[in-house]
């Protein structure tokens, strides 16, 4: 209850600041909202190439990105904490003709945009293995106020970006679209794989930085977040018992999700290397020969890569209850599930992983990815070009 009221309260200012700026003349300028980062920089990036507008970032207190290297963007700080910067923010989306976001903003549902501004979603995930938005069982023990506001976010979304019909399905169900506001045009961030020069790049760079790596194959250990495990870190991977039986071999990359907050007591510097607050997660999955993560979307990007990985699902019973998936977890899986430390060392050592799952799970997944996404979607928003239909994954 005191929540809702404390959320109504900053709305409220929100809208009325809001409501003051929209007065003003609008601008030639894009803004985007940045929580992830990666999304948004290639759009920028091709933003910045490809039109005239001004860019204008917000970054929250969740976004590890440096925008610094795009040209002619300029960077605030979208945070209350850093309140000039906040309301220099919510003037910039107030007179901006084109708004990029790519996660849920709770402001809105209170910023009713001129006509003619586009505000497109640029999520987070490739895919989705759980459920979210309208969809998410957790709605159920919401307040009505608190659903309407979820649609309310949802229906100023013109255009959703997907990358395959899959993810369009979903994001259909979860933010209640029309057909018309699904824009086909693939996932930004994966343009990077398909860049030769960007993935020497990469690698010559994070090898640079960990020289310890030399030598070393690579394990990335990506989990994602557990509600009641966001102030604390609760590793189940059994990482002394990892590194007995693979420390001659392996060298374990560690990289939390944002939003748990804490810091890694590393012990084993030898073996073990915290990339939590390493700002491109995409650098880490061309670095690394293996990945073990659970029910996070790292593995639709991971799988244009085709390496092996391994989803370490401990508590898959008590997971699925709270949360939901798409589909029965454990089908469509493109890697061996294990559910202790002693099942990965097992599944590492006997090379348990069939390649032609991963290939087939690209396919459904990255259906539109195919290196050009970032320019499809600068193409279609500024210059009114309908995007060409990806040739099917081969």
């Amino acid at each position: 209850m005191l929540r809702e009221i404390a959320i109504s309260v900053f709305l409220f200012f929100f809208r009325m600041i809001f409501s003051i700026f929209k007065f003003l003349p609008q601008q030639k300028k894009t803004v985007f909202v940045s929580s992830f980062g990666d999304n948004i920089y290639h759009v920028a990036q091709a933003t910045n190439k490809l039109s005239d507008h001004q860019l204008i970032v917000l970054k929250d207190k969740r976004c590890r990105m440096d925008f610094s290297t795009i040209d002619n963007v300029k960077t605030l700080s979208f945070q209350l904490t850093h309140l000039v910067d906040y309301v220099r923010s919510i003037y910039h989306l107030a007179t901006s003709k084109v708004i990029f976001i790519d996660n849920y903003f709770g402001f809105l549902s209170v910023t009713k945009f001129n006509e003619n501004v586009q505000c497109i979603q640029l999520w987070h995930a490739a895919g989705a293995i759980k459920q979210f938005g309208l969809m998410d069982p957790s709605n159920a023990t919401r307040t009505p106020r608190a659903n309407k506001r979820f649609q309310q976010v949802y229906d100023r979304f013109s255009y959703v970006v997907v990358g395959s019909e899959k993810m369009s399905r979903i994001f259909r169900q979860s933010f209640n679209l029309s057909e018309s506001q699904i824009l086909r045009t693939g996932i930004p961030r994966t343009d990077f794989f398909f860049d030769k020069q960007a993935l020497q790049q990469a690698q010559y760079h994070i090898r640079k930085l960990f020289p310890m790596i030399d030598g070393k194959k690579v394990i990335l250990y990506a989990p994602t977040f557990r509600n009641n495990e966001l102030s604390n870190i609760n590793l189940q991977l059994d990482i002394t018992k990892l590194r007995a039986e693979l420390g001659e071999e392996y060298i374990l990359l560690l990289r939390l999700h944002p939003a748990i907050v804490g810091t890694y007591e590393n012990i084993y510097s030898d073996f073990v290397i915290d990339v939590s607050n390493y700002e491109n997660i995409n650098h880490l999955l061309v670095l690394a020969d293996l990945l073990i993560t659970d029910y996070s979307s790292v593995p639709f990007e991971f799988s244009l890569l085709e390496k092996p990985m391994i989803f370490f699902t401990y508590d898959l019973e008590e997971y699925t209850k709270k949360q939901g998936f798409w589909e029965e977890y454990t089908t469509n899986l493109p890697g061996p599930i294990a559910l202790s430390t002693e099942d990965i060392i097992s599944i590492i050592k006997s090379n348990q992983f069939d390649l032609n799952l991963i290939k087939e799970y690209t396919k459904q997944w990255n259906q539109y990815s195919r290196g050009n996404s970032s320019e499809n979607i600068v193409h279609y928003i500024y210059d009114a070009q309908p995007v060409k239909q990806a040739k099917a994954y081969n």
